[in-house]
């Protein structure tokens, strides 16, 4: 789309006459409880090889956009699939009167923003346009666009120079509405900065900060809610003492369960969750890349594989107190599969091997076919049957991730051949710049997992998520 169009797209909206509302506010309940659903839609693909093809490289390509956030989109193009996410989405309800839009949620940005006005353009995101949930400003009373002028502007124009590009903003110090560009891995969206009121049955949140998205690319027909831990992010905005959720194992089929996600306000002083297993929340990096200090660092000290433990470099566990923050491990929700740099996958891979000698790996060719680097053949056995090493995450304070095994093999059959493969994925192009290892929701699944806020901590225990 030409320069020109978008910002006559722009201008329309950002001409909108929309009147605030004053709005009377119930007392704060402790708890807010949001549905939570894996990601599903009737365009899934059918072959599950193209499925986790697509999986591993929708994780890779969004943890080259963690490791970098502020470095161009690479020039390849990904295939992906819509229901192949491997995401999970809630529903929340904006404007006076409401208006319900569904959000993916992500640990690993902070911005929130939905797909806004009857303008909106989404080109390679996979679905009809007409067909794509979308907020209408001028139907709700409560909305108002947020001016360069505006302090809030700051949140978002320090982490893009869009506005300087489009408008000619200097410092956000000119008239017109705040606009912004987010990139992911998969795609970017721009639009103009709105207020709004967020409505929970309990209580009305007003002048939250939302994105008033008005084109994007490679996106799903949803908005995003970022989770993170900068200012714009939804548990700043509702100053959340902490969050928890459960994540219902993604079979990849058209289920319609869901699980909770829980929102907590309030002072919950130093007590612990029964049954959870805790880690203090490393602080973020120093760096040159602001991003980083959205993201939350957890202090990994080893890798367990079976009755090894993994050797990984010193450099790669603690990130570096500098420009370049390279190192650590973080918790991310919208990365799929857990990503590891090559170095400490090799390592991981060659436990693997060690303690799997009876089976025998797969082919490159298999391997590149399938998208994950590694696989064994198993052909003639049950899955369920074969006894395989145990994998555990061991956390600053004695704290074990120990997985179940669907949380890290997937059976998969090619031709006459029955394979498992390793849901963790590496690529040799994986700069070693910002996290080491990026936790992705499918080794999170069937856990209750809680990021407490309050007392800087993560926290998790192993729960059937199934309602």
């Amino acid at each position: 789309m030409a320069a020109s169009s978008l910002l006559s797209l722009m201008f329309l909206i950002s001409t909108l006459l929309l009147a605030s509302s004053s709005l009377s506010v119930a007392l704060s309940p402790t708890t807010f409880t949001i549905p939570l659903s894996p990601i599903f839609t009737k365009n899934q693909p059918s072959d599950p090889i193209k499925t986790l093809n697509s999986l591993a490289s929708s994780s890779l390509t969004r943890a080259h956009h963690l490791k970098r956030p502020k470095s161009k989109p690479p020039l390849t193009k990904t295939k992906v699939f819509s229901h192949s996410y491997g995401d999970y989405s809630i529903s929340l309800n904006f404007g006076t009167p409401p208006q319900a839009i569904s959000f993916i949620l992500d640990t690993g940005s902070s911005p929130v923003w939905f797909p806004c006005t009857s303008q909106y353009i989404c080109i390679d995101c996979n679905i009809d346009p007409s067909k794509i949930p979308l907020f209408i400003p001028k139907l709700s009373s409560s909305s108002k666009f947020i001016d360069c002028q505006n302090p809030n502007c700051a949140w978002i124009s320090s982490s893009n120079s869009f506005s300087d590009q489009l408008f000619g903003c200097q410092g956000c110090n000119c008239s017109q509405a705040c606009p912004y560009l987010f990139q992911y891995g998969s795609g970017s969206t721009l639009g103009l900065l709105l207020s709004e009121t967020l409505d929970f049955p309990e209580k009305l949140f007003t002048n939250f900060l939302v994105g008033c998205s008005i084109f994007s690319t490679q996106q799903q027909s949803a908005g995003i809610v970022g989770f993170g831990r900068t200012p714009e992010s939804l548990p700043s905005q509702l100053g959340l003492s902490k969050f928890s959720y459960c994540l219902i194992s993604q079979r990849f089929d058209d289920s319609s369960e869901s699980s909770d996600l829980v929102l907590y306000r309030g002072s919950s002083s130093d007590a612990k969750t029964p049954g959870l297993s805790y880690t203090p929340f490393r602080k973020n990096p120093v760096s040159n890349d602001s991003a980083f200090r959205e993201f939350y660092y957890v202090d990994l000290r080893r890798v367990i594989v079976g009755s090894r433990s993994v050797n990984i470099p010193y450099k790669y566990l603690v990130p570096e107190n500098n420009a370049n923050g390279n190192g650590g491990t973080i918790v991310d929700s919208g990365t799929t599969l857990t990503i590891m740099e090559k170095p400490i996958f090799d390592a991981v891979a060659t436990a693997f091997e060690a303690e799997m000698g009876n089976f025998t790996r797969a082919s490159a060719d298999v391997v590149a076919l399938i998208g994950l680097n590694l696989c064994f053949n198993i052909t003639g056995l049950k899955f369920e049957k074969i006894k395989f090493p145990e994998l555990t995450f061991e956390f600053k304070g004695g704290a074990k991730l120990e997985l179940p095994v669907v949380n890290y093999f997937v059976p998969v059959d090619v031709g006459n051949s029955s394979l498992v493969c390793l849901t963790l994925v590496t690529d040799s192009t994986l700069d070693s710049v910002g996290p080491a290892i990026i936790l992705g929701n499918t080794q999170q699944q069937n856990f209750y997992v809680e990021f407490d806020l309050e007392n800087d901590r993560f926290g998790f225990r192993k729960q059937n998520c199934n309602k």
